[in-house]
């Protein structure tokens, strides 16, 4: 990555959209591409999110998002965001949800939501642990098939997590005279969607059962452990 400093900047360009799909199918092993020229031009003009992480000229990291609803409140959903492989964990990832929550507080926006594999430990624990935010709910598989070389031809399970944009503001309470469960998950999906495709189906119709199950009768995610865990206040 060098030594010069990552900036990140909102994009306006249709050769800069154009950069951001090609980076993405980078990212994800795609051979069609994730997002059109045209519609993150669109997104871009009608006041959505769109940013490039640049290391000097070349882009290195980007993310979309439009305007929605969470909890009867305006929200930014943030729909994708990639880095290439040779910035990751550089500390990128972070900064871009940063400015995320500037953009969005900066419009009087009070949330931010978006979706991820809870399959995926890295991102369970970047997103809870790291970043604060809070699981609103448990989506069996939301995209349908993906096909792309991280997701391959898994069920495209994902929970919605939510951030405000006012750092002092909280997550949940759990219910008085509630329980906490573990509910663990695979070293890492990714790899073992490419070496055992039964193992992973495995994992996500176990994971599914127990941590859907879990959140649509009411249990609190409060927290992700080291070892790869979900903790969830249950009732008695």
């Amino acid at each position: 990555m060098g030594d010069s400093e990552i900036v990140i900047r909102l994009l306006e360009t249709a050769d800069e959209m154009s950069a951001v799909g090609t980076m993405f199918q980078q990212v994800w092993g795609s051979v069609t591409p994730l997002v059109e020229t045209e519609l993150l031009c669109a997104i871009a003009h009608s006041g959505g999110y769109v940013i490039g992480a640049f290391d000097g000229p070349n882009i290195v990291g980007a993310s979309f998002g439009f305007l929605g609803r969470h909890d009867g409140h305006e929200a930014l959903h943030s729909h994708v965001t990639g880095i290439l492989p040779g910035v990751q964990h550089t500390g990128v990832g972070r900064s871009i949800k940063e400015h995320q929550r500037a953009w969005a507080a900066e419009r009087g926006i009070p949330w931010i939501t978006w979706t991820f594999d809870p399959l995926v430990r890295r991102n369970a624990w970047f997103n809870i642990e790291v970043l604060g935010a809070t699981v609103a709910e448990y989506l069996e598989n939301f995209y349908g098939r993906m096909g792309d070389a991280i997701n391959g031809d898994d069920d495209s399970d994902r929970l919605l997590v939510a951030w405000p944009t006012d750092p002092d503001a909280g997550r949940p309470t759990p219910p008085p005279g509630s329980r906490i469960i573990e509910i663990a998950t695979p070293d890492d999906i990714v790899r073992l969607r490419r070496t055992d495709i039964g193992g992973a189906t495995e994992w996500r119709r176990r994971v599914r059962t127990e941590l859907g199950t879990a959140i649509d009768a009411g249990g609190v995610v409060t927290g992700f452990t080291r070892d790869g865990a979900y903790q969830v206040a249950v009732s008695p």
